[in-house]
């Protein structure tokens, strides 16, 4: 399907507004969080008909969604939804649904309906072609703006509830009625743009269970002694696999890598971090081929070629065509021939060990750095209790959960923000086109 209302005139104003509805004003649905499922839940249920509030605790909306992709926004990947499931690392069974009512080829087009034309990168990733993701968040707003929805700055403390349903949402100051509440509140992913965990609190408090957040896409601990001598370096196509103590990997993949003074990130071990856990039992390491492109036998001809270039140098002063500068000293290292032998000496069983150490560069890791530097949480309300068409609680109706707060995570490459706009188009429209019957006659959600 394909979202084509057009969006024209001035965007709303830049801050909110401190006031929260406190003239009493009733409405069908409340959407708490302001981030990029909140945005989008919002006016997709303004879209249908109804009355909507967004409550959003900062003075911005859209906060941390003006820091994904280093501030361009990669907004999804240019793939087909089995491509995005594949690289689901949590609930990829439940996104299913969701992600075929609106798939990354809708994201695209509903942008750029929106007035801002995308591009797509190097692995499929889509960003806007102003590389802005400033201008994603006005679009958005301005979406919001011409569906009616009105949005405000304040906190949610509750959301209340009666005879199994939701009847209102309740702040510091008011309470606020309404008939369907949207929890958008995000993870614990970078607290400062308001992601501090309050989502799972409310949503435990009509008996959620919520699987215990952790950093994912969070850069690696790894052998510190190690990194920082080549801090700052980053490698290109190189081939990464994830072992926990096992023959076989847990996690493999191929792309960037960027070494740093605590360890490792870039794409390859941010997508690697979401398959480290229970450290306490297992023993996790990385094995990096520097160049795939050449098997064991290929690769040793090529050093050849560089020794017989460089018959008279050093060893360690051998490697420069082959390897980055900040890596040769622990290559050197590695490969145990000591750094001043003359290159016409080195034997042809220490010249395989060289390439062995290149095809297999081991890394020990210690662990993930903490929540706040992780760039999205893993965990969070648990999907076994969310209907996967609607993202209606099945413990209270009219209760919604869109984006992050739910146990669902993937892979770097705008495979999170299509699962935060997949489930909050699912939840926008269940919310946005309920119908409350009389209570002797019990509930039922309908659909014009």
């Amino acid at each position: 399907m394909r979202v084509s209302e057009e969006v024209s005139g001035a965007s709303g104003a830049d801050r909110l507004s401190g006031l929260c509805a406190s003239d009493g004003t009733e409405f069908d649905v409340v959407v708490i969080g302001g981030g990029a499922a909140g945005m989008l839940s919002s006016a997709i249920a303004a879209v249908r008909g109804a009355r909507v509030l967004l409550m959003e605790r900062n003075e911005r909306l859209g906060r941390k969604l003006s820091l994904t992709g280093k501030g361009r926004c990669n907004l999804t990947n240019n793939c087909t939804v089995g491509e995005v499931l594949d690289n689901v690392a949590t609930g990829g069974r439940f996104l299913h649904s969701a992600l075929n009512g609106f798939t990354p080829s809708d994201t695209m087009g509903f942008f750029t309906d929106l007035g801002v034309p995308v591009k797509t990168e190097r692995g499929n990733r889509v960003f806007p072609s102003s590389d802005k993701a400033s201008d994603v968040t006005a679009a958005l707003r301005r979406y919001m703006d011409d569906s009616g929805v009105i949005a405000r700055r304040c906190r949610a403390r509750r959301i209340d509830g009666a005879d199994g349903r939701v009847t209102g949402v309740a702040t510091r100051d008011a309470k606020i009625k309404c008939k369907a509440v949207i929890l958008a509140t995000g993870g614990m992913s970078y607290p400062s743009t308001g992601s501090t965990g309050d989502g799972y609190s409310i949503a435990g408090d009509h008996g959620h269970a919520v699987t215990p957040p952790r950093g994912a896409l969070a850069p690696i601990n790894a052998e510190p002694d190690t990194c920082i001598r080549m801090k700052g370096l980053t490698l290109k196509n190189v081939s990464f696999k994830l072992f926990d103590g096992g023959k076989k990997p847990v996690f493999e993949d191929f792309g960037e890598l960027l070494f740093t003074h605590f360890g490792m990130s870039g794409p390859v071990a941010l997508s690697a971090s979401a398959h480290i856990r229970d450290l306490d039992d297992k023993r996790y390491r990385a094995v990096i081929d520097l160049k795939p492109a050449l098997d064991e036998k290929r690769l040793d001809l090529r050093v050849l070629r560089d020794f017989k270039k460089y018959a008279n140098r050093s060893f360690s002063n051998s490697l420069g065509d082959l390897l980055s500068k900040s890596m040769i000293p622990v290559i050197v290292e590695r490969s145990g021939i000591e750094p001043s032998t003359k290159v016409h000496s080195i034997r042809r069983d220490q010249r395989l060990g060289l390439v062995k150490v290149i095809k297999g560069f081991g890394i020990d890791i210690d662990g993930l750095r903490p929540i706040e530097e992780a760039i999205i949480t893993s965990g969070g309300v648990r999907t076994a209790e969310i209907d996967p068409k609607t993202m209606e609680s099945k413990l209270i109706k009219g209760l919604f959960f869109a984006g992050e707060i739910i146990d669902a995570d993937a892979y770097t490459g705008g495979f999170n923000l299509q699962i935060a706009w997949s489930t909050a188009f699912s939840a926008g429209n269940a919310a946005g086109v309920m119908r409350f019957h009389e209570p002797e006659k019990g509930y039922s959600p309908g659909y014009p």
